[in-house]
C-alpha cells in the first residue's frame, strides 16, 4: 500500500493563483511562497467584512485511539466530496506541529487521495508561523528575564513568575530548568518549556481578529506577580509592540489546496487536549466569506476540541456551525470495547457492540449543542462487513446518520454519501447552536458543568488553592471567561487508561491558570504534560533525503 507522501507525490498540485481565483482571491491579494502556497493580505481580508457567511460544518471524533482516527482525513475528503456535488466548499485547518512529526503521531495533512498539499512543507516549516509565534513568545521571555537583571522596576517576585519558555519540539528534558546560572547571566530561577502550541501566544495568535486585536491581547498577557501580588502583564514589559511585529506577517492566513483542488486555509496550530485545539478565527472568517460551506475540524475527541470549538471559538468569535460530524473507526470501537492493541485487527462484534457507548457519548454531546450529527465511519482494510454493520445497525436504533467512508483509497467519491448527508441537514437549516454554559456562570460551575454534562463526572475535585485563584480572577474581572479543559484525550474521564463512556467518576483539577490575552481559564485536569516527550523509537527514526534531495519517511 502506497504512503501518504508517495501518493502526494503523485499529484502535480495546480499554481496556487489558480486555486485562489476558484475562490474569488484576486492574484494582487497574494503573497506567495513558492508555487503551491501564499499568504492572504489583509486588506483584502477587510474587505470581505460585509459579505454574507457561508455554512460552517464541525468535524471532530470519537475518544482516539493512539494514531487517530482520521479526522484531517475526513475534513478533506468531505470538502472535495461537496464540491464534487456541486457545492462549493472551502477547508480551514491548523498548521502540524513539528513534535507530533517527529515523534508518535506524525503529520496533519489528511491521508492518502484526502490530503492537503505540499504535504511536507506543511507538515515541517511552511510559511513560518510557528517559528514566529516561538519567537515572540521568547522575546517576552528574555524581555522578562533582562528586566529582572536590570534592577526590577516593577518589583517582580522571581518565586512568581508563570511565564515558561517554548519550543515547538517534543524534549521532556526541558521540562524543568535552572536559567541564569553562572557570573552577570541575569537572576538564578527555576523555569522551563512547554511545546509551543501550548503556548499562550498561540492562543492569541488564533482568537485574535486583526492586527490591533492581536497586539491587545498579547499586552493582556500575563507573566508574573509583584511583591504585592499584584499582576505583571506583558504590556507592562513593554514587550507587546514588537511581539506584534514579529507575527504580523505571520497573521496572514495560508492558502494551499487539496489534492482534488479544494482550496484550504491551514493557519494556526493549538493542541485540543492542552489547548483550545481550532485553527485561527481569521482563517476560519475569511473562508466564511469566500465559500458556501466551510469544513473545519477540531482537534482530538468531541469532548475536546469539539466541546473548545463550540464553547470558546464560536463564542468568542460569533461563529454558527451548521452540523457537526463525529468521526469514528471500528479499531476505535473495539480498543474501547475493551480489545488489546494487538488483536484490533480481528472481528469482534462484541467489543464492537461495548466500544460504541463512547461514539454514542460523543454524538449525545454535540447533539446538546443543538447540532444536526452524521456519524462519519472510516473504514479500514482489516474491518469486517459485519462489524460495519454492527455500528450501522446501533447507529439508526438510536435515530442517528451514519455514513460509510472510503475516502483515503477512493477520494472525493468515498465521501460523497456523507458529504450529501452534510448538505441536506444545511439545506434543512436544522441547527439550533447554544453554546453549553452563559458567560455569567461562575468559573467553578462551567469547569462543573462541562465535566458533569460532556464527560458524565459525578462532580469535580477542585484543588483548595485552584478554587482560590478561581475567586481570584472573577474578583478581578475575569469571571466571564469560557474555560479550556486540559485533559488526556484518551478517555472522557482523567484516567488515560478508563475507555468507553464512564460514568459518576470524579475529575480532578489541580489547577487553574488565567490566560487573560487569550480570554479564558485553564483548568489542569490530571497528568496533563505541557510539553510532551518523544518515543523509544520516535518517527523522526525514519525520516531523511533520498537520493533526488527528496523528503521519505514522514506520514
Amino acid at each position: 500500500m502506497a504512503t501518504d507522501l508517495e501518493i502526494a507525490h503523485q499529484v502535480i498540485l495546480q499554481p496556487i493563483a489558480k486555486i485562489a481565483a476558484s475562490v474569488g482571491i484576486p492574484e494582487d491579494a497574494l503573497e506567495p511562497y513558492g508555487r503551491t502556497k501564499a499568504k492572504i493580505d489583509a486588506k483584502f481580508i477587510r474587505s470581505l467584512n460585509e459579505r454574507p457567511d457561508g455554512a460552517l460544518v464541525l468535524v471532530s471524533g470519537i475518544s482516539p485511539t493512539p494514531a487517530g482516527e482520521g479526522k484531517t482525513t475526513t475534513t478533506v475528503g468531505l470538502a472535495d466530496a461537496l464540491n464534487l456535488i456541486g457545492r462549493r466548499a472551502m477547508i480551514a485547518l491548523r498548521e502540524p506541529s513539528l513534535g507530533p512529526c517527529f515523534g508518535v503521531k506524525g503529520g496533519a495533512t489528511g491521508g492518502g487521495w484526502a490530503q492537503i498539499g505540499p504535504m511536507e512543507d506543511i507538515n515541517l516549516h511552511f510559511t513560518g508561523d510557528f517559528h514566529a509565534i516561538t519567537t515572540a513568545h521568547n522575546l517576552l521571555s528574555a524581555l522578562l528575564d533582562n528586566h529582572l537583571h536590570q534592577g526590577n522596576a516593577l518589583d517582580i517576585d522571581p518565586r512568581k513568575i508563570t511565564w515558561r519558555r517554548v519550543m515547538d519540539m517534543n524534549d521532556r528534558a526541558l521540562r524543568s530548568i535552572v536559567v541564569g546560572l553562572g557570573s552577570a547571566n541575569g537572576v538564578t530561577r527555576e523555569d522551563g518549556f512547554d511545546i509551543t502550541v501550548a503556548s499562550e501566544v498561540m492562543a492569541v495568535f488564533c482568537l485574535a481578529s486583526d492586527l490591533a486585536d492581536l497586539q491587545a491581547r498579547l499586552g493582556r498577557i500575563i507573566v508574573a506577580s509583584r511583591r504585592d501580588g499584584s499582576p505583571v502583564t506583558a504590556a507592562d514589559l513593554k514587550a507587546d509592540g514588537a511581539m506584534a511585529v514579529l507575527l504580523k506577517n505571520a497573521l496572514q492566513p495560508n492558502l494551499v489546496q487539496s489534492l482534488a483542488g479544494t482550496a484550504a486555509l491551514v493557519h494556526g496550530g493549538p493542541f485540543a487536549n492542552i489547548a483550545h485545539g481550532c485553527n485561527s478565527l481569521i482563517a476560519t472568517r475569511t473562508a466564511l466569506k469566500l465559500a458556501e460551506i466551510v469544513v473545519t475540524e477540531a482537534g482530538f475527541g468531541a469532548d475536546l476540541g469539539g466541546e473548545k470549538f463550540l464553547d470558546i471559538k464560536s463564542r468568542i468569535g460569533g461563529l454558527k456551525p451548521s452540523c457537526a460530524v463525529v468521526v469514528g473507526t471500528v479499531r476505535a470501537l473495539k480498543m474501547h470495547g475493551g480489545v488489546a492493541k494487538v488483536d484490533l485487527g480481528e472481528e469482534n462484534i462484541d467489543a464492537v457492540r461495548r466500544g460504541s457507548v463512547n461514539l454514542l457519548r460523543h454524538v449525545e454531546n454535540m447533539q446538546g449543542y443543538g447540532l444536526p450529527v452524521v456519524v462519519a465511519l472510516n473504514r479500514f482494510t482489516s474491518d469486517t462487513d459485519a462489524e460495519i454493520e454492527e455500528v450501522a445497525s446501533l447507529l439508526k436504533a438510536v435515530g442517528v446518520e451514519m455514513a460509510l467512508c472510503t475516502h483515503w483509497a477512493d477520494g472525493a467519491a468515498g465521501a460523497e454519501t456523507l458529504a450529501r448527508a452534510v448538505a441536506a441537514h444545511i439545506d434543512e437549516g436544522a441547527s439550533r447552536f447554544t453554546p453549553l454554559y452563559p458567560d455569567e456562570m461562575p468559573l467553578a460551575e462551567k469547569i462543573r458543568t462541562i465535566a458533569t454534562r460532556i464527560y458524565c463526572a459525578g462532580d469535580i475535585a477542585l484543588s483548595a488553592a485552584s478554587a482560590r485563584k478561581l475567586k481570584q480572577y472573577e474578583a478581578a474581572g475575569y469571571g466571564h471567561f469560557p474555560v479550556c479543559m486540559a485533559k488526556t484525550q484518551m478517555s472522557f474521564s482523567a484516567d488515560p487508561t478508563l475507555m468507553g463512556a464512564p460514568t459518576g467518576h470524579i475529575l480532578p483539577v489541580r489547577d487553574v491558570r488565567l490566560s487573560a490575552g487569550a480570554g479564558f481559564v485553564v483548568a489542569l485536569c490530571g497528568d496533563i504534560m505541557t510539553m510532551p516527550g518523544l518515543p523509544k523509537i520516535p518517527a523522526a527514526f525514519g525520516i531523511g533525503l533520498d537520493a533526488d534531495g527528496e523528503v521519505v519517511g514522514l506520514f
